[in-house]
Formats: C-alpha cells, structure tokens, sequence
C-alpha cells in the first residue's frame, strides 16, 4: 500500500504520474529521450541499462517494466534480459554494452565510482562519448526512479504478464504518449 494517497490503483510510476501530473510531463519526457531518441544505442540496449540499474536497486516495477521494455525490442527476448541482469559479464551482448553496463553498474553504487579505468575500457570496446555519457545519465536517472517509485511504497504486479503489456504502449507509442492515454 502506498505511503500516501494516489487516489488511484495504478502501478508503480503510472499512478505516480497520475497522481502529480506536473511532475509526470517532465519525468516521461527525461525517460522518452534517454530511452527512445535516436542515439547509436538501440532502444533495448538502453532499455537494458534501466533493467540492470533498477534490478542492482532492488526496484521491483522498473526492473519488471524496463525488462519486459528491453526484452520487447531485443533479439533473444527475455533470454538476453535475464542474463544481464544474473551476470554481464557472461551475457550474450556485445562488448560495447558490457563495458557501459559496468559504468552503470558503478554509478549504480556512487557517481563516484566510475572510474577513468571503466570509460577507457568502454572507449576500447567502441563506445563513444556520447553513448558513456548517456549510460551514466540512464543509469542516474534510473536511480532517481527506483527511488520515487519505492520511496513511495508503490504497487507492483507479480505477473511478468502485466509487464508485457505496458511494453506494447511503450514500444509502439512511446513514453510520453503511453502517460498522456491514461
């Protein structure tokens, strides 16, 4: 049960946003460009920077949301998803993103922690400065997520079911539009 009254029985960040509007617009508009502009990063590999960040959070509806999200638009589905989460090293992605994933691993415990070593190892797996710094962005905001949303004790679906369904709104109709329908 949430900490305070929504005044809605919407999951996670949805009934947030449903509950403060002003704050929605902003916030959807953050995770619509860092998630589904273009960039040289496929919308499910920054999907997957969310997943991993919000799972390394322990935060339920964004880890389920943004996998269900990441699997959506990734070849290997949920297969990829899982594994990155279990272990990146080991998962079946691209060197790129298993160096950007460690960068957000490392602002996942403190901005402070990435170091000069882990975006020099990401420049040799053939990121480039912008995709380091959009991971280090996707992987502050997401904390900044995981912790609205738990912060306020929001409910999450058990069901990966529901997940799946969000994801079609996001994957065809993007963030912005998906906040706007309800």
């Amino acid at each position: 049960m949430p900490h305070i009254d929504l005044s809605n029985d919407l999951p996670g960040i949805v009934g947030l946003f449903a509950f403060r509007p002003e704050t929605a617009g902003p916030l959807s508009a953050l995770a619509e460009t860092l998630l589904r502009a273009d960039n040289s990063l496929t919308r499910g590999e920054r999907e997957s920077i969310a997943a991993y960040v919000s799972s390394l959070n322990e935060c339920r509806f964004c880890d389920f949301s943004h996998s269900a999200f990441a699997a959506a638009q990734l070849d290997g589905g949920y297969d990829v998803v899982d594994s990155i989460k279990r272990d990146p090293q080991e998962a079946p992605v691209s060197p790129r993103l298993r160096a950007l994933l460690a960068i957000a691993a490392s602002v996942q415990r403190s901005g402070r922690a990435v170091t000069a070593a882990d975006v020099e190892a990401a420049r040799a797996a053939g990121a480039t400065d912008v995709e380091i710094h959009d991971t280090v962005l996707i992987a502050a905001a997401f904390c900044m997520y995981n912790r609205y949303v738990d912060g306020l004790a929001t409910f999450a679906p058990e069901a990966r079911e529901a997940y799946d369904q969000m994801a079609e709104g996001i994957v065809t109709r993007g963030y912005e539009a998906a906040i706007a329908s309800r």
